[in-house]
């Protein structure tokens, strides 16, 4: 077999492979950046299965784009003190006056970051575990 390191350097001397040879070649001109692509948004067609937007179905993109259609028909607002519950039961922080909360057809009430991711997740409310979707539904079919 033999030592390969002889057939990959032709004398002793020759530092052609060392990291500081190389550095020294490059200072005079910066390496080029890698691109990086933002990673690809992952959507959930049901609570515990999420996949890139690039591997959904066309019925499930439909399903999804139902869903966002449903929650921007949500009631939103502004947090002003008035309601009794002082924090979002989905990351524990407390209301600070003029965030952007979302009112659910419960009642209930959340961030409206929070409660969106969720309900791109699970269309119930996680408080009392309705469905978020009948309400809108009965509203859609009787209009």
């Amino acid at each position: 077999m033999g030592n390969c390191l002889r057939l990959c350097a032709s004398s002793p001397e020759d530092d052609t492979l060392l990291p500081e040879h190389l550095d020294q070649d490059s200072s005079s001109s910066p390496p080029t950046p890698v691109e990086e692509r933002p990673p690809e948004p992952v959507f959930f067609v049901s609570p515990n299965i999420g996949r890139p937007i690039s591997q959904l179905t066309e019925d499930e993109q439909v399903k999804i784009a139902k869903r966002i259609g449903f929650i921007q028909q949500l009631p939103t607002g502004m947090y002003d003190g008035s309601n009794k519950n002082k924090e979002c039961p989905i990351c524990m922080g407390d209301f600070l006056f003029g965030d952007s909360i979302r009112y659910l057809p419960c009642l209930h009430i959340y961030h409206t970051s929070c409660i969106d991711d969720w309900l791109m997740r699970s269309f119930t409310c996680p408080s009392c575990m309705e469905p978020v979707d009948a309400a809108l539904l009965s509203t859609f079919h009787a209009a």
